[in-house]
């Protein structure tokens, strides 16, 4: 079951890049939906799994660390999309390109640091994250629609690169 949590883990990581390179805008609902179901079913496997050998679980670690930058994007993109204030007719949603720029970077970088600080064992690397990303965003979080655009990204994007090092850590134990 250990080499099913990798393959899964590296499927997750490939098919989120593949949605990545598509851009922010054409990622389909669909391609989030997709990630989510891998990585919960790398997720109940590696909940009974026995603890992977060496090999496999340095693997699965490379495979969640990437998945964890490049499903981030286009889990968060699709629960921006769920929550776009546009629907109840406020302007400025997340579909507004004005709003936040840089944010798909912004958000890799921030997976990247999210998964490593836990995969090294440092948890408050979590806390300086978001810090770090809150302080320097906070110039433009006056606007309603920025405020929520970046809480719910943040958010969205964060518990995907904790659900990715979550598998990890099953996997491990």
């Amino acid at each position: 079951m250990t080499v099913a949590v990798l393959v899964l883990l590296a499927v997750t990581a490939g098919a989120g890049l593949l949605l990545t390179a598509r851009g922010e805008r054409l990622r389909p609902l669909w391609g989030a939906v997709a990630l989510a179901a891998l990585l919960s079913v790398a997720a109940a496997l590696a909940w009974f799994a026995h603890p992977a050998v060496l090999g496999v679980a340095q693997g699965a670690t490379f495979a969640a660390f990437v998945a964890a930058i490049t499903g981030g994007g286009p889990v968060a993109t699709a629960i921006l999309t769920a929550a776009d204030p546009a629907a109840v007719g406020i302007a400025g949603g997340p579909q507004d390109p004005e709003i936040l720029r840089g944010g798909a970077w912004i958000g890799a970088m921030e997976r990247a640091a999210i998964a490593g600080s836990l995969l090294v064992g440092w948890p408050e690397g979590l806390a300086v994250v978001l810090a770090v990303k809150g302080l320097g965003r906070y110039a433009e979080l006056r606007a309603p629609a920025a405020a929520e655009r970046f809480i719910v990204g943040t958010l969205a994007s964060g518990l995907w690169a904790v659900a990715c090092v979550g598998v990890v850590l099953l996997l491990r134990s």
